[in-house]
């Protein structure tokens, strides 16, 4: 009899898995403990390679069983340990060492190894199990090797696995320096706002958003640039702290979104799915729980391109999501829970042609098509978006200008210090950005003196704001005086975030 260690991921955290191998007098190969189609089709793709290797699977009952046995073990992924198990119990191989390494991989028919997912939560598991290392495709080896203090062994095929358990083929662990290759690529971003000629005040709202958490939408005709500067918001938030790479790079493991011979992820993530999205892609889900976008945006920014154009029902779910910054995926014996903390921007035209309110052309859609048209995306989810945002279009001089525009690097900076306000304020709060404030702390940290509780209350009165507009705005002037390294809101402050509130004025769709 032998023993094995493998893993399985739930969520985005992984499990050790026993996996004992017996073999005794009968026939036939015996999986218990739950496998899923793709477990047991393992004895096919086994017994392949050890025909192509000349090794033999014994002509006598094989059962192995992979405890917990309570627990559902699914995917390809267990190929490797089970045949080692097996070799080793029938005396095929010697391998004293195979009880001190968590071993993972899926068999292609001629015994190479193909890459698995999950690779980094397994080799966190590993390492927090007190074992000596991890055997995984090579493919997988740099993503594991961003954990430290665990033997990263590396292997292309089955025969290298062996070798190595049976000393004849000694394999360096692989090293990964984490902490420099996350400063050395903290802020490689492409796309930087000084290629953006004019739409100065649509950077200012991105800049605010950008220093306060908060989510915004930006309505505007087609051509106006509202994708192309979302693009770029994610280059003037603040820069990754290692272990928000780690969440992040742990979420992308999971989803087998890293690639081949992938590394720790040091940008913010920047998702833009299509609006034919379902809502278990956006959520996550399925018959094996898997993230959503909103979690692969986690730490960085969802994108949501003509957001009326989304299907309702997928909207809707975001709803939650946006307020607790988690998912919970529940079924039947199991429930998981995915981090889902993103900034949203969304963009939309402001009508079904594009053109309504436009400076030079003319709305061609007919009484009441607007309001329908903005009536697609509900009240509950505007509720969650601090900044409305009206984008027009660049005139012909601001694009030929030569005047350099403020730097990506720049703007950053601002953004970084007004954060730094908002974390001593809220050390002891558990919460890391103005957005992220309730009701109740917006009335003690957004004070206004009577000049401004006047400004405000004339402005709700002649714009015809709604109420879910007054903690918005005061939230938004909050992060604006913080920007202007100010303690206190004042009036230019609550001014500036009442322009903000586009979609709350009563008429702005005629």
């Amino acid at each position: 009899m032998s023993k094995g260690y493998g893993s399985a991921v739930f969520g985005v955290d992984a499990q050790i898995i026993t996996i004992e191998v017996n073999i005794v007098d009968g026939t036939k190969f015996w999986l218990s403990g739950l496998p899923d189609s793709a477990v047991k089709e393992s004895e096919h793709r086994i017994e392949s390679v050890f025909k192509y290797f000349e090794y033999r699977m014994p002509r006598k009952k094989v059962v192995v069983n992979m405890a917990p046995a309570d627990i559902r073990k699914e995917g390809s992924s267990y190929d490797l340990p089970i045949a080692l198990g097996v070799l080793k119990s029938s005396g095929q191989i010697i391998a004293d060492d195979l009880e001190k390494y968590v071993i993972m991989g899926e068999l292609a028919l001629d015994g190479t190894l193909r890459p698995i997912k999950g690779a980094l939560p397994i080799a966190i598991e590993a390492r927090k199990n007190g074992f000596k290392g991890f055997i995984l495709p090579l493919e997988n080896a740099n993503e594991a090797a961003i954990v430290n203090n665990l033997d990263i062994i590396g292997v292309t095929n089955l025969v290298e696995a062996i070798e190595f358990l049976d000393g004849s083929r000694p394999i360096e662990p692989i090293t990964y320096d984490t902490r420099e290759h996350f400063f050395n690529h903290l802020n490689d971003y492409e796309a930087d706002f000084a290629h953006v000629q004019g739409q100065e005040n649509i950077k200012r709202a991105l800049e605010i958003a950008a220093a306060g958490g908060h989510n915004v939408i930006m309505i505007g005709p087609p051509g106006a640039g509202k994708t192309m500067l979302a693009k770029r918001l994610p280059s003037i938030l603040p820069p990754l702290s290692l272990q928000e790479a780690l969440e992040t790079t742990k979420i992308h493991s999971v989803a087998g979104k890293l690639g081949s011979n992938a590394q720790l992820i040091t940008k913010r993530p920047y998702r833009s799915p299509h609006h034919t999205v379902s809502d278990v892609a956006l959520v996550g889900g399925g018959g094996v729980p898997q993230p959503g976008e909103i979690s692969l945006s986690h730490n960085g920014v969802l994108f949501l391109d003509e957001l009326p154009e989304f299907k309702r029902t997928v909207l809707e779910v975001m709803r939650q999501p946006l307020e607790e910054r988690r998912v919970t995926i529940s079924r039947a014996k199991l429930s998981v829970d995915f981090p889902a903390n993103f900034m949203l921007i969304a963009s939309m035209n402001p009508c079904p042609c594009g053109y309504y309110n436009h400076p030079e052309k003319e709305c061609v859609c007919g009484s009441g098509q607007v309001q329908r048209y903005l009536n697609k995306v509900s009240g509950p989810l505007l509720d969650r978006i601090d900044l409305h945002v009206e984008v027009t279009p660049v005139s012909f001089d601001e694009m030929t200008q030569n005047r350099k525009a403020e730097s990506s690097e720049v703007i950053r900076e601002r953004v970084i210090s007004a954060r730094k306000i908002q974390q001593e304020r809220f050390k002891t709060e558990g919460i890391h950005s103005n957005a992220m404030m309730g009701s109740q702390m917006v009335k003690e940290l957004c004070q206004i003196n009577e000049a401004g509780k006047t400004l405000l209350k004339t402005a709700m009165e002649r714009l015809g704001l709604s109420a879910r507009a007054y903690d918005r705005i005061l939230k938004v002037s909050r992060t604006i005086a913080d920007l202007d390294g100010k303690e206190n809101i004042g009036i230019e402050h609550l001014a500036e975030a009442i322009q903000y509130r586009s979609l709350d004025r009563e008429g702005w769709a005629g």
